[in-house]
């Protein structure tokens, strides 16, 4: 070996003889199926959270469509409320009157009567335009949501549960009771036919 060989590192037979970049870059490179694997999954979960906000997006739009719905409706509960009681004074002065004395009266007594039913008609017609109804329950099928019951009465001539005698008159607002209707309500009578069909089935 002379001088040359000894200080000249090319001439080393342990150096490495593979040394073009182009290999190097190319060992670096990541694997491109890891690639698309990776970038798929990050589509799918950023395509699951959109839709999950979409959804939550909308289940917050018809839940405030309902609440807004409900304000409308059901936002004069309290004060249609107390207005029943005037409703009520109404009905006990139209009763209190005598049919006899209905059916025989004239001039002003006969105008005053009528003036009290326009009343009530009025009145009702006005609660009605806010979703307030009069619950109209005689000779309908007790239903314990709309109707309180008050006393029971022996009458075979109708189903047993059947309202026959209203005490007291009901209403609703909306698809909600405002006030129960107290009625009394028939036994010993014959099984409804609801209940009949389901007891045989």
């Amino acid at each position: 070996m002379n001088d040359n060989d000894a200080t000249n590192p090319a001439s080393r037979s342990d150096e490495p003889t593979n040394l073009n970049p182009e290999n190097r870059s190319e060992a670096q490179q990541p694997d491109p199926f890891a690639v698309l694997e990776k970038l798929t999954a990050e589509n799918a979960e950023l395509k699951d959270r959109n839709l999950r906000t979409l959804a939550e997006m909308e289940n917050l739009r018809r839940r405030t469509e309902k609440e807004i719905a409900d304000s409308r409706i059901y936002g004069v509960t309290n004060f249609a409320r107390d207005m029943l009681t005037f409703a009520d004074n109404l009905q006990r002065a139209i009763a209190s009157v005598p049919a006899e004395a209905r059916a025989n009266a004239d001039g002003q007594l006969k105008a005053f009567i009528e003036g009290i039913e326009l009343t009530e008609r009025d009145f009702l017609s006005r609660l009605a335009k806010y979703g307030v109804k009069k619950i109209e329950p005689q000779g309908q099928k007790f239903d314990p949501n709309m109707h309180e019951a008050l006393f029971e009465m022996p009458d075979p001539s109708v189903p047993a549960g059947t309202v026959v005698q209203v005490m007291e008159a009901g209403y609703s607002i909306g698809d909600r009771c405002l006030r129960p209707a107290k009625v009394g309500v028939a036994r010993g009578g014959p099984k409804a036919a609801a209940e009949t069909v389901s007891q045989a089935n």
